[in-house]
């Protein structure tokens, strides 16, 4: 058996959305200054590195992150190769690359690379899903849809159709991954978010990690 790490790091350095807070991490109390402790502050948006998003993100009154069910976030899950040369992810090849049955999808795109080197930077350009295949994962139970950017749908979408259409399911949406060392297959997902009971509940950053099942 073998953990996998998808989670991105999180510092200054990592790209948020854009709009989105920027990530600061700070010394609160520090013992080389004669505090009894080290604290850090952390400074961040619900929706940095690797995180999930909650119906409440985009639809008034849903459920928030606290309401995610953990069925949803921990079981078996199908990480999916999309070839470099794929920047939208249709239905066509949803339906020919996605087991039926496989309640998790993982989508493993040149994403991935985007997370490589000291200080990446933002990049709009990133693979995204269109709502053809939104739909047909609605269509065959799925339970959660993750990608390897900080979102599943085309940078600066002006009606976040492929968002409304999985969230307003009830489906989880987990982004922000990094599948680099992952290869295609089956494994068991471990994606918990922070128990958030305050603020508007949209999202919340996990530790996502992925187990081998021999």
């Amino acid at each position: 058996m073998r953990i996998y790490d998808v989670s991105v790091r999180l510092s200054e350095t990592t790209p948020t959305y854009p709009g989105d807070p920027g990530i600061e991490i700070r010394s609160w109390k520090s013992l080389a200054d004669g505090d009894p402790a080290n604290v850090s502050l952390l400074y961040m948006g619900a929706h940095s590195g690797t995180h999930v998003d909650a119906p409440a993100h985009f639809i008034e009154g849903a459920g928030r992150v606290e309401s995610l069910s953990l069925e949803a976030l921990i079981g078996e899950a199908q990480v999916v190769e999309v070839p470099v040369s794929i920047t939208t992810i249709d239905a066509s090849f949803t339906a020919a690359h996605c087991h039926p049955g496989r309640k998790r999808i993982l989508f493993k795109t040149r994403n991935s690379n985007f997370w490589s080197g000291e200080h990446p930077v933002f990049q709009t350009d990133f693979t995204h899903l269109d709502l053809g295949a939104a739909e047909y994962l609605v269509s065959q139970g799925t339970i959660l849809v993750g990608i390897d950017y900080l979102s599943i749908e085309q940078f600066k979408s002006k009606t976040h159709e492929i968002h409304l259409a999985l969230l307003s399911k009830g489906i989880v949406i987990l982004e922000g991954l990094d599948l680099r060392e992952v290869e295609a297959g089956i494994y068991e997902l471990i994606c918990l978010p922070l128990r958030i009971a305050s603020g508007k509940g949209d999202g919340s950053p996990v530790r996502a990690v992925l187990r081998t099942l021999d």
